[in-house]
């Protein structure tokens, strides 16, 4: 199958029913060894360093990994990828634009994938066939979620991993599939994680992979990634067809239906607190305003940027809202 990137979650279905294997850009830049000289490579083609350092990550991995195709998704994600792409066409890279309708009505979802349906000349039935084979897998990252609340037995890092790389299938479908499988084995067979605070990780993934085995030597688990589980698209199994699937979608559309996914996640999973993260320059970080006004629970807001482990300042902010969390608990015990 032909590669195709991806600059964040789209309906896949429609590229592999159309011959294409995806690959999210995202997971190749901050799983790389040697992150930075995506970034390196962008600045030095003039991208500045006032600027989302997952935008030149992208950038970087197009042009050091020879990428030559990518749907780039111009509305509902980043502000700033609409002029990423038109740096990408101007170094040859063949770009298909997508975007999630900022009118969330399903007819306006469903006017954009059809549209994306009729670039790649494929139909609504062949999607709905390719849909169907992903189930398992996305069904496999939903027990492992459920295993994570409910039986405690999944680290907040797993389940991270685990779900956001639902977006591409790790580039293989069937392989990935039989890896979800045999971590609910292996998991199923573990002791309960017995730790005091119940969290909640909302916002971007992290480019500060740490921050979940940072978090964890303080009594407390991760239960919950925000983002990360609508890659696996939880609420997929209900959705009749393609279209109500990326309806139900909560990252790209308005924060009021975002919040109320939040609200009932955090009563479902009884969390204790939100540690909010967002990346530097990312016009996301003014939304921290409203969740505060309207999640009524502790949240902690840190800010990442080209680091891909937390800094001294971040650590210490962590502990001290972790200590105050333990104190306010022992006290209400």
């Amino acid at each position: 199958m032909k590669k195709i990137g991806l600059t964040t979650t789209v309906p896949i279905e429609v590229l592999i029913a159309a011959g294409y294997m995806p690959v999210d850009l995202n997971n190749i830049f901050i799983t790389s060894e040697n992150y930075s000289k995506y970034i390196d490579a962008a600045e030095r083609d003039g991208f500045p360093k006032s600027l989302c350092a997952w935008i030149k990550g992208i950038y970087g991995v197009c042009m050091e990994e020879d990428i030559k195709e990518i749907v780039g998704v111009i509305g509902g994600d980043c502000s700033n990828t609409k002029a990423l792409v038109e740096v990408l066409k101007l170094k040859g890279i063949k770009v298909h634009p997508f975007s999630f309708p900022q009118n969330h009505t399903l007819e306006a979802v469903k006017n954009e994938i059809r549209q994306l349906m009729t670039l790649f000349d494929v139909t609504t039935e062949q999607a709905e066939k390719v849909r169907k084979r992903l189930s398992a897998g996305r069904q496999f990252a939903k027990e492992i979620d459920r295993l994570t609340y409910e039986e405690n037995k999944v680290l907040g890092f797993e389940n991270h991993l685990y779900q956001v790389s639902l977006s591409d299938f790790n580039g293989n479908i069937k392989s990935y599939e039989l890896e979800l499988k045999k971590a609910i084995d292996i998991i199923k067979e573990r002791n309960p994680l017995c730790r005091k605070l119940r969290l909640g990780y909302i916002g971007v993934p992290p480019m500060t992979g740490d921050i979940y085995d940072f978090v964890e030597r303080f009594d407390a688990h991760f239960v919950y990634n925000e983002v990360q589980r609508e890659f696996a698209f939880p609420r997929g199994d209900k959705a009749l067809d393609i279209f109500e699937q990326y309806y139900d979608y909560t990252y790209p559309y308005d924060i009021d239906f975002r919040i109320r996914e939040l609200r009932e996640q955090i009563k479902t999973r009884e969390i204790d607190a939100v540690i909010h993260y967002t990346q530097a320059f990312c016009y996301r970080a003014i939304e921290d305003i409203v969740l505060k006004e309207h999640l009524d629970i502790p949240i902690l807001n840190i800010e990442g940027d080209k680091l891909n482990t937390l800094d001294a300042r971040t650590k210490l902010r962590l502990e001290a809202f972790l200590d105050m969390l333990l104190d306010l608990k022992e006290s209400k015990a």
